[in-house]
């Protein structure tokens, strides 16, 4: 045999030479040919000499991180803009609705001011019922969908200031005021899922994430700090891009402080409401229709340029199959999902910082800027008050990389800049500013700084914090959503107050405050002390379809009634199991009878059961 194939290998090496040997044999040509055919295809198809596994594995985590970077600077600078263009535009609707002239001139009796206050009244009530309905838009839609329809509503908004009706204005108040919780819930869900893949994609090599396990605990906390400083840092900038149409077209038709102040007596602590006094014509010249136009043009390309940014530059946030495990769950599972999550003290306990969270933004525009800078620097000196609070805030916000550079405690940030806002607020308990009084500019900008500064403290540390709390959780868009909601609970209050004396004003804040700090370090307190929380659960997806992702083994013989008892057999024993490291993980069951607590799991899940099963009729009937 081995002679055979030497004497192949001769006759072949002959040929490719051009020289077969004399004594060719019939028999050997289609060996060699075939010999050939097999060479040449194990050539084409086998690994290229050159070809280095280890070095392209690298090179496709490294475009995948690249990937999640555009994701975030895609996300932050689509909501830059988007508030940017929302911002300045309510500004300057607000600003020449107010002014009486104009309103009698271009409108006559339409009552533009009613329109407003129903406007106002769309844009700050609607979102009291933000958490009935986000989780089920966000089941439907998804995290990145639901980031681009609600930047078209936004941008449905722009659109019909070019028709100012009550038809067309109050409508579109109403949506936007439906659309901001389910926005920012996704905006922070999505900036911390982007946290979690860029671990996954650095890390790559690591047998948890190849498994896909969880993370070990700490392990995304400093991607999820730079990745909302970025966020952050980008999204305070829109209050200084909010201010261009004020500086390149409004303010040029704006009377000086001297007429707008003139019946205004009192400012700061001392007054009550926004400007007491303050003149109901603020235009000495009324800006040509033609050019409203061109601005609410700019504004309104602005705006589908958000839309195109977060269509085209942010991925998505999860897995196909992962989006299908959402779907899959019972809508009233989802309904009651944000309910779930508020079980768990830690949220709980940070509930009064997220009330918070929306008295001192709003109060920072409100409250400081107009009730003490505008009332005493008049309407011309806005957009500098304004961009220096944005400025402010936006750098400040990379104030929380010092948690990754100095190992700082994470309570130092928050507790931080709670300081700095209680003592702000007893500053302006005990002082006011002057009408008319144009060299306490320097004063006003450092009090509007140093409360961006706050803001910034605040903002960023909330939404890190969150991130860390709940790293282990798949999904945080419910976790997001009641912080939202409590802040759009908070902005309804402080629509509520306006015509309250700005010292009571005050003492709300601090009282809010204080509550919020102290809270806090309970919550702080408890988790050293190491005691258990409820984690919230999101309930495990029944797929009964043979599809692509859940294939299953065919077994003939089988019937369906079997099939159904043995998955319902399964699925008893997993819920089970889960209520059982659910219970013992439980702040309440230590003081609950252990009979109490067995019928109280066979209730739960006998319900779980029932609203998993109630799910698949829905999905699959």
């Amino acid at each position: 045999m081995a002679a055979v194939n030497t004497e192949d290998n001769v006759y072949c090496e002959a040929v490719l030479h051009g020289v077969p040997p004399a004594d060719d044999d019939d028999d050997l040509q289609p060996r060699c040919q075939e010999g050939n055919i097999q060479g040449q295809e194990d050539e084409f198809l086998g690994p290229h000499p050159d070809y280095d596994e280890e070095e392209e594995e690298r090179k496709y985590y490294r475009r995948k991180r690249l990937g999640v970077v555009k994701n975030v600077v895609g996300a932050s600078c689509g909501g830059m803009i988007l508030y940017s263009v929302y911002m300045g535009l309510l500004q300057m609707q607000l600003i020449l609705h107010y002014d009486e002239t104009y309103r009698e001139v271009k409108y006559g009796s339409l009552g533009l001011e009613d329109i407003d206050n129903k406007m106002l009244m769309g844009i700050n009530v609607t979102p009291v019922v933000g958490l009935l309905y986000t989780p089920v838009l966000i089941r439907f839609l998804g995290t990145k969908w639901m980031m681009f329809l609600a930047s078209g509503i936004y941008a449905l908004f722009v659109s019909t200031n070019y028709w100012e009706r009550y038809y067309t204005l109050v409508p579109s108040a109403v949506a936007i005021g439906v659309a901001i919780v389910p926005l920012w819930a996704s905006l922070g869900n999505y900036i911390t899922r982007m946290a979690q893949q860029y671990y996954e994609y650095v890390n790559y090599k690591e047998e948890h994430v190849q498994e896909q396990k969880k993370v070990p605990k700490g392990a995304c906390h400093h991607y999820v700090i730079i990745f909302q400083s970025v966020f952050y840092i980008c999204f305070h900038l829109s209050f200084v891009f909010a201010e261009f149409p004020m500086v390149l077209f409004l303010n040029n038709y704006l009377s000086d402080y001297n007429h707008t102040l003139y019946n205004v007596k009192q400012c700061g602590a001392d007054g009550k409401g926004v400007i007491e006094g303050f003149n109901k014509t603020v235009l000495h010249q009324l800006p040509r229709s033609m050019l409203l136009i061109e601005v609410e043009s700019v504004l309104m390309g602005a705006a589908f340029i958000a839309m195109i940014i977060f269509l085209a530059m942010c991925g998505a946030a999860y897995r196909p199959t992962e989006e299908i495990d959402l779907r899959s769950i019972g809508w009233g599972n989802i309904f009651q999902l944000p309910f779930k999550h508020l079980r768990d003290y830690r949220l709980r306990l940070l509930c009064p910082f997220f009330i918070y969270s929306g008295f001192e933004v709003l109060f920072a525009v409100k409250g400081l800027i107009l009730s003490y800078g505008v009332c005493a620097l008049g309407m011309e000196h806005l957009w500098l008050l304004v961009m220096v609070y944005g400025l402010a805030s936006s750098a400040c916000s990379a104030l929380s990389l010092a948690l990754l550079l100095q190992r700082l405690p994470r309570q130092t940030l928050l507790l931080g800049g709670a300081v700095v806002h209680l003592v702000l607020l007893m500053v302006l308990m005990c002082w006011s500013s002057t009408p008319k009084k144009l060299d306490q500019l320097p004063q006003l900008l450092i009090l509007v700084a140093l409360w961006g500064l706050g803001t910034a403290l605040n903002k960023t540390s909330l939404s890190t914090l969150l991130g860390m709390l709940y790293e282990d959780k798949e999904r945080l868009d419910f976790v997001y959503t009641v912080y939202h909601w409590w802040q759009a609970i908070a902005i309804f209050i402080v629509y509520l107050w306006s015509s309250l004396p700005m010292r009571a004003k005050l003492a709300i804040l601090m009282v809010t405050l204080l509550v919020a700090g102290f809270c806090y370090w309970q919550m702080e307190h408890r988790l050293v002390k190491k005691i258990p929380f409820r984690l919230p659960r999101i309930p495990r997806p029944r797929h009964k379809v043979k599809g692509y992702r859940y294939l299953e083994e065919e077994n003939s013989d089988e019937c369906e009634s079997d099939k159904s008892d043995v998955e319902d057999e399964d699925e008893e024993g997993r819920q089970a199991e889960e209520e059982r490291v659910e219970d013992a993980s439980s702040q309440d069951s230590d003081s609950l009878g252990p009979e109490r607590g067995r019928a109280r799991g066979r209730r739960r899940r006998q319900d779980d059961t029932a609203y998993e099963q109630a799910g698949d009729r829905e999905v699959y009937d």
